[in-house]
Formats: C-alpha cells, structure tokens, sequence
C-alpha cells in the first residue's frame, strides 16, 4: 500500500520563498504532524512525504497511491482543495485534517473523500485499515490524543532542505487568548510527552538546530514550570549536542534555574508573545497572564539574555484599542524591551476563535468570499475591518513598525550586541536580516492588495 502525505503550500507567504531572500531557508519549518503520522504507520505501507514549501512536487509523473493524506492551516486550504482534486479525479481517495479541516468541516467535506477533526493520532490505524479495505468513513473525530499516543516522528521521511529540525514535547495552551485557535484545537489542558521519548527523539533528528513547536514550552502553573525543569536535566544529560528555539510565556524569565537549565539543555532562543505595547491591548485580547505582578518586561528580556538565551518578540496591530501611530509605538516599546528581533502580525479572525465569532457577528471580516479568500488568511494582510484603522492606514503602520525597528542601524547595534555578549549572533543575525530583507517584499505585495481589495473595506 501507497501512501502520500502532502503539505500544501501557500504562494502568497513571502517567508517561505527560499529563492527571493536566502535567509528565508531558516523560517521553513517541517510538516510535523505529517512526521508523527507516518510514525503511526505500519511498515507495510510505504510512505512519502511532500512538502510543497520546498517545491511542488510533480504529482502527475508519480505513481498513484492508494491513499493521500492532507493537513492545512487556514491559509493552506486552496491549494489543498486543488491538490485531492487531482487525485481524486484519478480516482485516489483523500482525507485531510488539521485545524482548517476541524473548524470548517462543512466546506472541507465537500471536497475530499474524509475528513479527521481534531487531533489525529487515536483514530488514525482505523483510518489506514478502512481505507485498505476501500470502506472510508466520510469523517472520523479525533478529539484530543493522549501524550502516549503521540509516536516519535518519522525525521527520517524528510531529512534534507531545511535548516531546522522539528519537535513537540507539549499540547494545549491554557491562556486562551481571543485571536488564538491553538486552545479550540488543542484544548486549554497542557499535555506533556513522556520525557524519555522527547529525549529519544531529540537524538534521531539530523538537524544540528531543531525548532521545538510547543505553543507553550514551559506552561504556566508550578507543575509545569517543574516538569520543563526535568525536561532540561534530561536533555542536556543525554548530551543530545542540538541548539534549539521555542515558544515561551514571558514567565520564562522568573525562574533562574529554568533559564539555567534551558541554556544547559541547548535552548539558544526564545519566541515570547507580547502581543501589545499597553495593558488595554492585552485585556482586550484576554492575555491577563502577562499583566500578572506589575511586571517588567525589559527586565524579563534582559535575564532571559544574561543565560545567552537570544528573544524575539511578537506584537499584533489591528486590535481595537490600536490608532495612527501604533506601529511607531510597537517598534519603539520592542527596542525599549530590548528584544533581538521583532515579529508584527495583522489581527487575524481565524475560523474556531472568540474573535472570529466577533467579527462575524459585526460583520468585520473584509474578506469573506470563501474559500477563495482564505489564501489571505496567513496573518500577514489584514483581512478584517479595524475599529480605528482603514486600509491605507494599518498597511501604512505596519511598514512604519518594521522600518524602525529594522532599520540598518538598529539591526547594526542589536547585532553587535549579540556578538559582544556572545549570545548566539547566528540567530541575532538570521533573524533582523531575514525580517529586514523581506520588508521590501511586503510592500509590493500591500501594494497588490489594496488594488485588488479596496472596495471590500468600503
């Protein structure tokens, strides 16, 4: 038996455009969900992967296989549609999951043989055998998988291309921000993978940097903050010689020796949510967690660097609290922080979130012809209508962000910094000139936009 595994790309994502800016090679991240499945595989199927980041495969020189399996963020599902209509015109079945598929299963049902809401590990050797006897169900719920259900990815299906390596040690993110779909997928319960299998599995992957993909490495109670702790010892222990980043809450910084340990364990970098330069940002948002003990947040920045531990912050405009001046403000407020690097989103409504049903509800959302709107839903074009901020206008705050902050001689200094405390000036150096070299990218492309879609913010 046959089978593909496809990651479908999304052409309008500048950052994945490996040849118009080589830095970009460095913000490709691997398709692991597909990695985990193919590990619940059994051996007589024979497997492949295909991640159309890297390239789209030429699919009609292939030899067809008797099942392909697709996963789609919002922003994948055109192009995933377009790939089971090939296959299923050959006459193929296609099941496809992922949080598209979870929180527009209507639509997806109309264009692909089965649908996997949730999380597919419980339910996917029911699935592989339905199909070998050609009994596919039209949708099969996987709710929320055990942490014992979740195999060590196969690493091996995709071992070159890519400048990172993958890796989940934890599911679930109990903060439950508005704009966020991570908690109506994963659910608000922090999971955590047995340690020993996190450690395993650090030490099959080929990738001497690995990308850790929890949405919440250390979680937020003293329970998790300890078993991160014992993740660390354990790591840096079995000598696994990996550098990695991850994503952390702020309170990653209050506890000396879980920075101790991090640093130990190969923990080189740190992408923090701080989502908004003011306290009204926040509690509009529902991030009540980073306003906890009047905290201060350069100070946090600046403990998380003394372990050479390199923090990049993430900002959103577009809330509606947000008015003319907030990209100016976000760049000054992430340079007061004295963050390495800066990444700005557009607030996005995205299928599944309290603020999608907001917006929906007011109707806000600009770009709503579905499902050929979704391409735009990669959260870098505003795709709402925003309470102080028109088109024009939030494009024009967002170049203004990313000009200040990336401007040569910040992104100059940031890097001296880096080098003169000997904290990971790789990483300092791939993310100001990956972010400054796509800049000139995202104005052309805002360009294109807002000719195509003026009238729909009118």
């Amino acid at each position: 038996m046959r089978l593909y595994l496809i990651n479908p790309s999304n052409p309008l994502i500048s950052i994945v455009k490996i040849k118009e800016s080589r830095w970009n090679r460095y913000r490709v991240w691997k398709p692991l969900g597909l990695m985990v499945l193919a590990g619940l595989t059994p051996p007589d199927w024979e497997i492949s992967i295909f991640d159309e980041n890297l390239g789209v495969p030429d699919y009609p020189s292939m030899p067809l296989p008797d099942l392909v399996g697709i996963t789609a963020f919002t922003s994948q599902a055109n192009r995933a549609y377009e790939v089971a209509d090939h296959f299923r015109r050959l006459g193929v079945p296609v099941v496809m999951g992922g949080i598209h598929a979870t929180m527009c299963l209507d639509e997806v049902m109309e264009r692909v043989d089965s649908v996997v809401t949730g999380e597919a590990e419980g339910i996917w050797l029911q699935i592989l055998e339905d199909a070998r006897h050609k009994g596919l169900k039209q949708r099969y719920d996987g709710g929320l998988a055990a942490s014992t259900e979740i195999p060590i990815a196969r690493h091996d299906l995709l071992d070159s291309g890519y400048a990172l390596g993958a890796i989940q040690t934890t599911r679930g993110c109990p903060l439950n921000c508005s704009f966020c779909s991570v908690s109506a997928f994963n659910g608000l319960r922090y999971r955590q993978r047995p340690i020993a299998d996190v450690v395993q599995e650090f030490k099959m992957i080929r990738e001497k940097r690995v990308l850790v993909v929890d949405d919440n490495l250390i979680g937020t109670r003293p329970e998790h903050i300890a078993r991160a702790k014992e993740l660390f010892r354990a790591l840096a222990k079995a000598n696994v010689r990996k550098e990695w980043i991850a994503q952390t809450t702020i309170n990653f910084a209050d506890d000396d020796e879980l920075l101790a340990l991090a640093a130990k364990a190969g923990c080189s970098g740190v992408f923090i949510g701080f989502e908004s330069p003011v306290p009204g940002g926040l509690l509009e948002i529902g991030k009540k967690f980073n306003l906890l003990n009047g905290r201060d947040f350069r100070d946090s920045v600046q403990r998380i660097q003394r372990f050479n531990i390199i923090v990049a912050g993430s900002f959103i405009i577009g809330l509606d609290i947000d008015k003319p001046g907030i990209g100016k403000h976000i760049a000054e407020v992430a340079d007061r922080y004295g963050v390495d690097s800066l990444n700005v989103l557009f607030l996005t409504p995205l299928p599944g979130t309290r603020l999608w049903e907001k917006m929906k509800s007011k109707g806000r959302i600009a770009l709503d012809a579905f499902p050929e709107d979704w391409n735009y839903y990669t959260l870098t074009y505003p795709v709402a209508r925003y309470k102080h901020l028109s088109l024009d206008g939030i494009l024009r705050e967002m170049i203004i962000c990313n000009r200040t902050f990336y401007s040569l001689q910040r992104v100059l200094r940031r890097i001296w910094s880096s080098v003169r405390q000997n904290r990971k000036p790789w990483l300092s150096i791939i993310g100001n000139f990956s972010c400054r070299g796509n800049i000139r990218l995202a104005c052309r492309s805002y360009e294109v936009y807002q000719r195509q879609f003026w009238d729909r913010y009118s």
